[in-house]
């Protein structure tokens, strides 16, 4: 297939059914992404209201993204196995049904599960989602349309729930369950209606990776545990050294499934593309910037600078509208300066707003100090997001699309779980935890990932036009 032409002109018709399907299928991708940030000005409230632990308030976070990215892999291979429809329907049904729960619960431990499973339910929904899409929709212009609300929709649903956090924390912060859990379930009544049923496939069903499966998540989510626990328990501890060979030695032998296997759930040659090994990369230090950056932001603001969640909420705003009117140019920026240009600096400007509040204190004026901060980091957001997201899929043969999307999706989750982590050891160590010294720590800690992300994105991404 060839690569998709990127164009911001995502309007036209669509066809009606096929518009609605699209609702449908947008309206959950919303939600996927705004589950993303729409805990973040709630932890200080949660931490009040339960009681929780600052290690408890960052598997809150990372616990969901984790989860959704060490299950992406399973939740496509799924899709294709057992119908596109049938998993986003039951995807959908288990996220609505855990956001209910989660809404009722007053234990930290209940709390963190219930997030665990909602980012297992959107590992199973995005894939399908996209497949739907992508199966509905003629190639050509039409798919392209497609695709670019469905990309636009992500963006758009991460950057509400940094703004709709502050609102319905305000209000109580059980609302940040229940309302996903509305949205879900009229999602989930639109489902049979709005998307066709998956045609019937005659003959043997193809293989099932299991092994590979149980191995790369195994070892993903050792990964993040040891560090998670490293900065309470030691770096040398047990717990966190035999946590990390274990993922070390999970991911090995998931390597040597993976080529040995007739059907794997990865197949090992897609990474002998440059661009798109190169997109994963910068898709993991981007998420690790990104997400941590807002775990320590949305502290710094309440803790620090005592803003209430609404206020939090609204002191985002600038950077959410930032990230909206860029992401909407960037398509255009892209088909004429390719996507080395807009990758790189996009993470520049990004990490360079994240380590701009190393100039914040306990009194900083927000909009000398903070709103420059703000708006720079939404325009590099914007920049890089749909750059490295279209190089993780261009030139990729068309039987090997819904795998390329899973390994991105993959890389900003367990991206965005390990910067959640890192964030939150640094905040933790150097004996001064809460303190302003920490928070600079820790915004210097993830604006160099951006960074990272920028000299990886130099060096991997090439300069032509998609």
């Amino acid at each position: 297939m060839s690569d998709p032409q990127v164009t911001s002109r995502t309007a036209g018709t669509l066809g009606g059914r096929k518009q609605i399907a699209l609702l449908v299928l947008c309206a959950q991708l919303f939600l996927d992404s705004m589950d993303v940030s729409l805990m973040g000005v709630a932890l200080p409230e949660l931490k009040d209201d339960l009681g929780l632990s600052a290690e408890e308030l960052q598997w809150i976070i990372s616990g969901y993204a984790v989860a959704y990215g060490g299950f992406l892999l399973l939740g496509g291979r799924a899709a294709d196995l057992f119908g596109r429809r049938r998993m986003f329907f039951w995807g959908t049904a288990v996220f609505a049904v855990a956001s209910l729960a989660g809404g009722f619960v007053s234990d930290g431990t209940l709390l963190i599960i219930s997030r665990v499973i909602k980012g297992v339910a959107a590992a199973f929904i995005a894939p399908a989602a996209l497949s739907i899409i992508m199966t509905t929709f003629k190639e050509g212009p039409e798919r392209n349309r497609a695709v670019g609300i469905f990309s636009l929709t992500g963006a758009s649903g991460y950057a509400a729930g940094l703004v709709l956090s502050g609102v319905l924390t305000e209000l109580n912060w059980r609302l940040t369950f229940f309302v996903p859990f509305v949205i879900a379930a009229l999602v989930l009544a639109a489902v049979r209606y709005a998307v066709s049923p998956d045609p019937e496939r005659p003959g043997e069903r193809p293989g099932f990776d299991a092994f590979g499966a149980v191995t790369a998540t195994g070892g993903v989510l050792l990964l993040v545990f040891a560090l998670t626990r490293a900065p309470e328990v030691g770096w040398g501890s047990a717990t966190t050294v035999l946590s990390l060979v274990a993922s070390v030695a999970l991911l090995v032998a998931f390597v040597i499934i993976q080529n040995r296997r007739a059907e794997p759930l990865v197949q090992l040659s897609i990474f002998r593309s440059r661009t798109l090994s190169t997109a994963n990369v910068v898709g993991l230090t981007w998420a690790c910037a990104t997400i941590g950056w807002q775990f320590v932001a949305l502290l710094y603001l309440q803790q620090v600078l005592d803003y209430s969640a609404l206020g939090a909420g609204a002191a985002i705003v600038p950077m959410a509208a930032a990230i909206l009117v860029t992401v909407n140019v960037t398509p255009r920026v892209i088909n004429r300066f390719g996507l080395r240009v807009p990758a790189v600096a996009g993470l520049l400007l990004q990490g360079l707003g994240i380590l701009l509040f190393l100039r914040a204190d306990e009194s900083s004026d927000y909009v000398t100090v903070l709103l420059p901060a703000l708006i720079l980091h939404g325009i590099g957001n914007g920049l890089s997001f749909p750059s490295f997201n279209v190089a993780g899929v261009s030139g990729v043969a068309d039987e090997q699309q819904g795998l390329a999307t899973s390994l991105i999706q993959s890389a900003l989750q367990l991206g965005g779980g390990l910067g959640v982590a890192v964030a939150a050891a640094v905040l933790a160590t150097g004996g001064d935890e809460g303190g302003l010294a920490s928070y600079h720590r820790a915004f210097l800690a993830v604006g160099l990932f951006s960074l990272a992300g920028a000299l990886a994105a130099a060096l991997g991404l090439g300069p032509a036009r998609t």
